[in-house]
């Protein structure tokens, strides 16, 4: 069941990443989405849903 868990995040992890990259954000808010996203899975994840995805 934690394999499984793991994988789920790890895709959207992927998914956030991608979305990150590819928004409208300044080169510098890019970066630090994306680190926050590397080094906090779950936490980094959630905030850029909540916080980082502009206009959406």
């Amino acid at each position: 069941m934690e394999f499984l868990i793991g994988i789920v995040i790890l895709i959207l992890d992927i998914v956030a990443v991608a979305d990150a990259i590819r928004g409208s954000l300044s080169a510098e808010k890019k970066i630090l989405w994306v680190a926050l996203i590397i080094f906090l899975p779950v936490l980094g994840l959630i905030l850029y849903y909540l916080l980082g995805r502009p206009g959406k």
